[in-house]
């Protein structure tokens, strides 16, 4: 019965030695493999995810970190942007506004295969990637159809404008190859083909700049079969692309070209015009002037370029003596600013004698935006005729006046011009105080009311206002005073008609005073 029992203690006693060996020799056995610490991806170990704190990787999936390759956590950022880079363009531009925008989508670039779209998050100072193929990506989004056809709608109305937009736009890669373009810039790339051939990858360069840098560049001539077409280019750059565009300026390149046109016409002009022309701006300097200007003011050119103030213009004329000469120089100041008041409401119109014998016609007149315009012109010559003129008619009236028998000298309209004492004397009035009222009809009424009844003033009358050939012929009318008149009518050059009174019984030389009378006269 005890050996029983010793049996019995024996083999449960091996039995825990053998028992305590396995554990003993399995625990040293798992101490050997490598601790793995858990992850916030464990549920999903087949996407890939990466969590960044900065620039330092805190976790990420199995299947992320079997894509980056080994190495420090701390670097592991710049491991990403090394091995996605090619995939994704301008990463690191777009993920850098992260925290600005706090999540966007970022897809991979053209032609990639597969097409992959990482999703990056900013949450709480952490940013999380997740980089998943694109058809995925589409597909679990078709249970929400509402959000996916409003962005269908989107993406077609944006795609309508850009296609029907009148405006060239095209992107451009870093290298300068066109990438993309809409409408307008395919239908002019088409036309520009050569015959026979059709457009193709790349897409052709219309606008080739020089200075790419630049964000607006020169406006630019592109030659098209139906006739040249201007356009302004404007260039945004997008990361590492460039947005361009070309906008219209056809019309603006033809408002330019008439406008150049009108003021090399006009410049013209007024460099062939008499009449001296200065502008002024409304600070009152010289901005714009003629040839004739300096003629007419002796003033040198060199002086006019420079643009002299109004004031200084004035007194350098002065200086010269084309102005009239005040009497002393506070009245000139006085002057100077009443010309200035005058032009700006537009009244300033005077005629200057000047000391050398020239007389100048000055006008002053506004113009837009406060400038003022003065012109100058030499009416000498005018001037010296007209005087003569009033010297001939003084002349011939003092001739007029000398003769001893009444004269009246009438316009082909039947208007007195000119009578002597003699006629005033005769007929006790002077029409020359109402030349304007004093025609054959009303000085014939007066002479009817101071003579005997005849009908010789109605002969005179149609005599005096009848056109062609006239015949000279006289009559005898006798005054309410009892003396008796021989009136003499006389046709003149021009139409005119000479009437001659002599009182019967004076002593007179006929001929001489006729023939000096028509002489005067047709002078």
């Amino acid at each position: 019965m005890a050996g029983e029992w010793s049996m019995a203690f024996g083999m449960v006693l091996t039995t825990f030695l053998v028992a305590l060996s396995a554990l003993l020799f399995l625990a040293a056995w798992q101490s050997r493999r490598p601790v793995s610490l858990p992850s916030i991806f464990e549920e999903s170990p087949s996407r890939v995810t990466f969590l960044f704190d900065g620039e330092r990787l805190v976790d990420a999936s199995p299947a992320a970190r079997a894509l980056l390759p080994d190495g420090e956590d701390s670097r592991a950022w710049a491991r990403l942007v090394a091995r996605f880079g090619h995939d994704f363009p301008n990463l690191s531009g777009c993920l850098a506004a992260l925290p600005r925008v706090g999540q966007l989508q970022v897809p991979s670039q053209p032609g990639s295969s597969p097409a992959l779209v990482m999703t990056a998050e900013y949450l709480s100072g952490l940013t999380r990637l997740t980089v998943e193929d694109g058809q995925s990506v589409r597909a679990a989004g078709r249970g929400d159809a509402a959000t996916a056809a409003a962005l269908q709608q989107e993406v077609m109305a944006q795609r309508g404008i850009l296609s029907r937009a009148p405006v060239l736009m095209w992107k451009e890669a870093p290298d300068g190859a066109v990438i993309w373009a809409n409408h307008a810039y395919l239908i002019r790339a088409v036309e520009l083909l050569p015959e026979g051939e059709d457009l193709s990858w790349p897409l052709p360069k219309l606008f080739d700049q020089a200075e790419a840098g630049q964000a607006r560049l020169p406006r630019i001539k592109l030659q098209m079969p139906s006739g040249p077409e201007w356009f302004d280019l404007v260039r945004m750059p997008q990361g590492e692309e460039t947005l361009s565009y070309a906008l219209a300026a056809d019309k603006a390149v033809q408002a330019e070209s008439a406008l150049r046109e009108f003021m090399q016409t006009l410049t013209k002009t007024f460099a062939d015009l008499p009449i001296g022309l200065a502008i002024f701006d409304r600070s009152r300097a010289l901005q714009m002037f003629n040839p004739a200007l300096a003629d007419l003011t002796t003033l040198a050119p060199e002086m006019l370029i420079a643009r002299p103030t109004l004031n200084a213009f004035l007194d350098a004329m002065r200086a010269r003596a084309m102005i009239p000469e005040p009497r002393d120089y506070r009245s000139w100041r006085r002057q100077l600013a009443r010309l200035e008041e005058e032009a700006t409401m537009g009244i300033f119109e005077e005629t200057w004698s000047l000391p050398g014998g020239q007389t100048y016609r000055v006008i002053g007149r506004p113009h837009p935006n406060g400038a003022l315009a003065f012109m100058f012109e030499d009416i000498s010559n005018e001037m010296l005729r007209t005087r003569r003129y009033r010297a001939d008619l003084e002349l011939g009236q003092s001739v007029i006046d000398a003769v001893e028998d009444a004269v009246a000298v009438f316009s082909p309209g039947g208007q007195l011009v000119m009578s002597n004492h003699a006629y005033a004397q005769l007929w006790q009035h002077d029409p020359q105080v109402l030349l304007s009222e004093a025609s054959i009809a009303t000085l014939c009424a007066w002479w009817r009311d101071h003579a005997a009844p005849t009908l010789l003033w109605d002969d005179a009358t149609e005599f005096v206002t009848s056109a062609g050939d006239r015949t000279p012929w006289e009559g005898d009318v006798r005054l309410l005073d009892g003396r008796l008149i021989s009136c003499r009518f006389r046709p003149l050059t021009g139409g005119a008609t000479l009437i001659v009174f002599r009182t019967q019984g004076a002593v007179t030389y006929p001929s001489l005073m006729e023939a000096t009378a028509m002489g005067v006269l047709s002078a």
